[in-house]
């Protein structure tokens, strides 16, 4: 499972000119599932990006996203298991089924909620999606459960 993950001070996400969701300072999360990911992938992931101390306090980087009661939008993405060692066309072999993707997506959902994040925001999976953003920083984390 990889996640680019990045401050942001808001997000709106629309489908078809019709805001599906919205946050206010936090997260913006896309997500890519690999066929090879398993329930202890979500598990690590939930972890990881709510415990990450991306947040500024005093000049450091000292909170989470829990600890300034931010919120997370998770977008499903799955060019990000894109694979370009060779030629110029992405291969998406190694990205999970659409159905399985699909449940494993929402159960990430379900396990950052469990973490305690305040707010958890989901798009359109499948969908082409849009999604207006102002970066925090820019301050961006690639997370990739394999490589980790």
């Amino acid at each position: 499972m990889r996640a680019l993950i990045q401050r942001v001070h808001s997000a709106t996400l629309s489908v078809d000119g019709e805001v599906i969701s919205h946050i206010d300072a936090g997260l913006l999360v896309s997500v890519g599932i690999n066929r090879h990911d398993t329930m202890d992938d979500v598990k690590y992931m939930a972890h990881k990006i709510s415990a990450l101390r991306i947040f500024v306090r005093d000049g450091k980087l000292r909170e989470s996203v829990m600890d300034i009661s931010g919120e997370i939008m998770l977008v499903s993405n799955f060019s990000l298991q894109a694979e370009i060692r060779s030629g110029t066309r992405p291969n998406f072999n190694h990205a999970m089924d659409y159905d399985l993707a699909d449940a494993m997506y929402h159960d990430l959902m379900d396990e950052l909620k469990s973490e305690g994040v305040r707010n958890v925001v989901g798009g359109s999976f499948g969908h082409h999606m849009h999604i207006d953003c102002t970066l925090d920083g820019p301050f961006s984390i690639v997370l990739d459960t394999k490589n980790d």
